[in-house]
């Protein structure tokens, strides 16, 4: 498939509460060989770069955790011209030193999902991709450094461990967690982040922490209410980091993830 005229070459994937992006900007219906991604996608100016959004959930939040088409996503936005994203996303925290209001940009995942089409890449030979570092390490230190900018002090590492969802963990699953030295918890960070991979994107994940996870600390357990409220009451201030982001991000990549398939014969052409 040939890429779409008029594209953008940043993404944002936005997730719950971040959807006031979609006010401005033009919209594309796409369509992808793994079905439609979870919206259509509205593409505009930021900062004087081209960027395409994507309501992760929908823009009526009618995708779960499970449920999303990752698949389709990535590829839309590939194949619109996209070749870095940004996903700023809800988080729990493992560890009470992250309260509520910290924002991590994290370096490490765990994949604990079950039921989730996780590669391109199910027929028509093995692939293997580097995933040792599922992040952008460019796409990181530009956040870091634009978050630092707008003085609010980011946590530079963290391992998010992905769970299937779309329940919260038990207190038990939230200790065995903690116990591993994770220091996050999400259902949207993966396979978002090795789909990416596949396609020789750039990946950058802003966790928003907007509770302490069941089993970290002493109360009642979490619940959809107060992360939608945490939330909102941060997505201005997350809104103006991921548009502060964008200008950040060179122009030309020089960093390893353009490079993630050098060597290796695809079943097939990628957009």
């Amino acid at each position: 498939m040939a890429p779409v005229a008029g594209g953008a070459s940043i993404g944002v994937i936005g997730g719950s509460g971040f959807y006031s992006l979609l006010e401005r900007g033009e919209e594309i219906r796409m369509d992808t060989p793994f079905g439609p991604p979870s919206d259509p996608l509205v593409t505009g100016e930021v900062a004087g770069r081209r960027v395409a959004f994507l309501p992760r959930h929908g823009r009526d939040h009618r995708f779960p955790p499970h449920r999303i088409p990752y698949r389709a996503n990535l590829w839309a936005l590939r194949l619109l011209g996209v070749r870095q994203v940004l996903a700023p996303s809800a988080v729990g925290s493992l560890t009470t030193a992250y309260q509520p209001g910290t924002l991590v940009i994290p370096d490490q995942l765990v994949d604990r999902t079950r039921s989730r089409e996780q590669t391109y890449y199910d027929a028509g030979g093995a692939v293997h991709v580097p995933f040792a570092d599922p992040y952008c390490p460019v796409g990181r230190a530009r956040a870091i450094a634009t978050a630092r900018a707008a003085g609010w002090a980011p946590v530079e590492s963290g391992t998010l461990v992905v769970i299937e969802g779309p329940r919260f963990s038990t207190r038990a699953e939230s200790q065995w967690f903690a116990a591993q030295g994770w220091t996050l918890v999400g259902m949207t960070g993966h396979p978002e982040a090795v789909l990416a991979r596949e396609l020789a994107l750039c990946y950058t994940t802003l966790a928003l922490v907007t509770d302490t996870d069941a089993g970290v600390a002493e109360g009642e357990g979490v619940t959809q209410e107060e992360v939608f409220a945490e939330f909102g009451s941060n997505v201005e201030r997350l809104r103006d980091l991921v548009f502060a982001s964008i200008a950040a991000l060179p122009e030309d990549r020089d960093c390893p993830c353009p490079h993630a398939l050098d060597g290796i014969t695809l079943p097939f052409e990628l957009p």
